[in-house]
């Protein structure tokens, strides 16, 4: 899984607390939640994915107490 740095990636960071990544196209909801969850100590709220040009697409909505944009600034987003 790896983070999705362009213009609208980061608008949803900021607008949204939402977190896109790259991921490969047979993980589930389930195994992204899990995975994300232990990789940075959040909670998700919700996730949202889209398969285009062979690559799946994670959007990743963290509840309101973690903020998104702090996990943004540890990846080197922002």
């Amino acid at each position: 899984m790896k983070p999705v740095v362009t213009e609208k990636a980061v608008m949803m960071v900021e607008l949204q607390n939402i977190l896109t990544f790259e991921t490969t196209k047979n993980k589930t909801k389930v195994q992204i939640k899990k995975e994300v969850e232990e990789i940075f100590n959040v909670k998700v709220k919700k996730i949202r994915t889209l398969v285009r040009a062979n690559k799946k697409y994670a959007y990743v909505k963290l509840k309101k107490e973690f903020p998104a944009i702090d996990i943004a600034t540890k990846l080197g987003l922002m």
